[in-house]
């Protein structure tokens, strides 16, 4: 028996102009957003196999987070919940994951370049 080799996959600087935020114009003009993910599992399967059948799929990530940024929310708290919530729906056997979504250039009333908020998730935490 093979002891489970625990490997970290990411997948970062996800870009979206998305329409998330509480003031009218975000609403209608958008903004640029970053998101990544980062995991840690289980990669042995997929040392020995070199199949993308035995590890994580990333593009289904990429997919799974365009589908939940399209949907317009007021909090990047409410986006990265529903991000979090849909990657645990359909990878359950997931340990831990962490997803960041960043707003770039966030209305404040000065210079700032981003603004993140990061939830953790999986089937450990």
């Amino acid at each position: 028996m093979r002891i489970p080799d625990i490997g970290t996959i990411e997948l970062n600087g996800m870009r979206f102009h998305a329409f998330h935020g509480c003031l009218p114009f975000e609403r209608e003009n958008g903004g640029e957003y970053l998101v990544d993910f980062r995991c840690r599992c289980d990669i042995s399967r997929a040392e020995e196999s070199d199949d993308l059948a035995d590890t994580l799929d990333y593009s289904r990530i990429y997919d799974l987070v365009a589908a939940e940024m399209a949907v317009p929310s007021n909090l990047l708290e409410h986006v990265a919940g529903r991000i979090r919530d849909a990657i645990e729906r359909e990878f359950p056997d997931i340990p831990e994951f962490e997803v960041g979504v960043c707003k770039l250039a966030p209305p404040v009333g000065g210079a700032a370049a981003a603004a993140k908020l990061s939830v953790k998730g999986g089937s450990q935490i």
